[in-house]
């Protein structure tokens, strides 16, 4: 049996302590909204945390359902029936960063590809522009989007938000990268057999980049999600208003009524666990291969 070396045992041992604390640093927040969501207003107004609630209670759920009422949906002057406030804003939030993955998912995979793959002229300048864009934050370019939306009758409606995050330059660039690993024999192969270039794409590129498609899906759906600055610019109105705007506005209007805001956290934070843990496989699939690829 081969025996360990003392140094790799201690660094081993090291690892293991630094990943514990650092789980616990991220993981507490969660903790601390999601039992503070159930606890009553002695607990969380209590000077000492109490870390477990005495009382499980769902009384913040009911006050967050019933402080405010809209339709479940509004399609032009058709309204459907009223509900509770925060679930038109969780169907409102899930229908945006839904629509905002998989169209950029699909762009990004189709740009990356012709970034990564094809020849023409300008390719390595409009790289070069994708890459530079990357550094440009969000609120430099918001005036000129704003402006686009209003233009395209878009403003105030949850495809003001989709639209502009379509484009994600990091999208662009990650899925390049995960291109530039498709070897070009495999796809002579598929155009001597007499596959299109849509064939080629769908049968071929797409499973191989599969690990960047769920690495980038996690990305898009978080960004769209917590995208807060655009959503207060895009969407003025309250029947539009997102997870995070609504939850801002309740804190605007009872600022004390901690149980109340950490119910609203804990329902926001609910889509966002369930999409990781459906891409976690492939997202951990596309580090690892873009760790490897250096």
């Amino acid at each position: 049996m081969k025996m360990e070396n003392p140094r790799s045992r201690a660094y081993k041992i090291f690892s293991i302590i630094v990943l514990v604390i650092l789980a616990f640093l991220f993981l507490f927040p969660l903790y601390w909204i999601v039992t503070g969501a159930f606890k009553n207003a002695q607990d969380i107004n209590s000077v000492t945390p109490i870390w477990v609630p005495s009382e499980w209670v769902s009384t913040n759920f009911e006050k967050l359902f019933a402080r405010r009422s809209a339709p479940l949906f509004t399609i032009g002057s058709l309204a459907g029936p009223t509900v509770p406030a925060a679930i038109r804003w969780l169907i409102n939030t899930v229908f945006m960063s839904v629509m905002a993955m998989l169209l950029t998912c699909l762009t990004a995979s189709m740009a990356g590809y012709a970034l990564a793959k094809k020849r023409f002229a300008g390719r390595a300048i409009m790289f070069s522009l994708i890459v530079c864009a990357m550094a440009l934050p969000k609120q430099v370019i918001l005036i000129p989007l704003l402006k686009e939306m209003a233009g395209l009758r878009l403003y105030d409606s949850l495809w003001a938000v989709i639209f502009p995050t379509v484009g994600w330059p990091f999208g662009v660039f990650l899925m390049k990268q995960f291109s530039e690993s498709i070897p070009g024999e495999i796809l002579e192969a598929a155009r001597i057999d007499g596959a299109s270039e849509a064939k080629t794409f769908i049968t071929v590129v797409l499973p191989m980049v599969k690990p960047g498609i769920g690495a980038l899906a996690i990305f898009t759906f978080i960004n769209a999600w917590n995208d807060y600055f655009m959503q207060l610019v895009m969407l003025p109105s309250g029947s539009n208003f997102t997870m995070p705007l609504g939850i801002a506005s309740l804190q605007a209007e009872t600022s004390i009524d901690m149980g109340l805001l950490m119910a609203g956290a804990a329902l926001a934070s609910v889509p966002i666990i369930i999409v990781f843990l459906i891409f976690q496989k492939y997202f951990t699939q596309g580090i690892t291969m873009g760790a490897v690829k250096g």
